[in-house]
């Protein structure tokens, strides 16, 4: 599981047991417990689980996958990534679904 596929269960899990409990301090021991973490992750889990309307969307695990580029398709992938703000994963991953999507899914 990713890293944010695991905070975001985590949290999801964090705010199962503040429902159950309704006691901090409680719930803080519980997650540090199950969760195997530290107290201080425990109650900043807690706070954002207490704040939330709804379970988090848990996102689909990752992986690495290498293409090859052109020197200068990578350039203008890097500088457009950065002038977007936006990873590289991020903005690949979204122009990807974009190509799929208009084409149905069928490569």
């Amino acid at each position: 599981m990713g890293n944010a596929a695991a905070v975001a269960t985590r949290v999801n899990y964090a705010r199962r047991v503040w429902q159950e409990t309704g006691d901090l301090p409680a719930a803080a021991r519980r997650l540090m417990q199950e969760c195997r973490i530290g107290r201080r992750q425990a109650y900043r889990d807690l706070q954002r689980a207490r704040r939330l309307r709804g379970p988090l969307p848990v996102p689909d695990a990752t992986i690495s996958f290498t293409v090859k580029l052109s020197r200068r398709l990578a350039r203008q992938v890097r500088a457009h990534a950065a002038a977007t703000d936006r990873t590289i994963s991020a903005l690949v991953s979204r122009a990807i679904s974009a190509q799929l999507a208009r084409r149905g899914g069928r490569g």
